[in-house]
């Protein structure tokens, strides 16, 4: 009974499970990233730039989700909104989730610069982290062509 209501349940029937669940994921997932590459990779990332990543991806991919065409305009530099099968003017979840992350990113640079410059609490990455036996990188290669073509082969 689950299979036959699950479509009414979640209500995806006509857009399909999968742009459901990458729009409903595309909530949290530019301050994740966002969080992931600025704390990775630049050592001045701040704890509490940190946190106001994560909300602040959020709050910003509900704004452009919900509220941005209405507030906005449904057409201006940044995005075009398209109507739905509602008639209401929406912007495509995967521009929702690029302009999150960008401005996500601008905000917690903005207040890692704010912070002390050197972070005590960061850790140091050598090169010689990345760096893969030549097999494995055979492996990684051949791995991305089979991809490549199961990608092509079913587009």
């Amino acid at each position: 009974s689950v299979v036959l209501t699950w479509d009414d349940l979640l209500g995806i029937g006509g857009e399909g499970g999968f742009t459901f669940i990458q729009k409903y994921t595309g909530f949290i997932s530019p301050g994740v990233f966002a969080m992931f590459l600025l704390g990775m990779f630049w050592k001045r990332t701040t704890g509490t730039a940190a946190i106001a990543g994560l909300v602040t991806g959020f709050l910003l991919s509900v704004v452009f989700n919900n509220y941005a065409p209405t507030w906005f305009g449904h057409e201006n530099f940044l995005y075009t909104a398209y109507l739905n099968k509602d008639g209401v003017y929406e912007i495509p979840f995967l521009i929702c989730m690029g302009l999150s992350f960008l401005f996500t990113m601008i905000v917690m640079v903005g207040l890692s610069l704010l912070g002390p410059k050197v972070n005590p609490k960061a850790f140091e990455l050598d090169k010689s982290m990345f760096k893969v036996a030549p097999s494995t990188l055979v492996l990684i290669v051949v791995t991305l062509l089979l991809i490549t073509l199961i990608y092509v082969k079913f587009w």
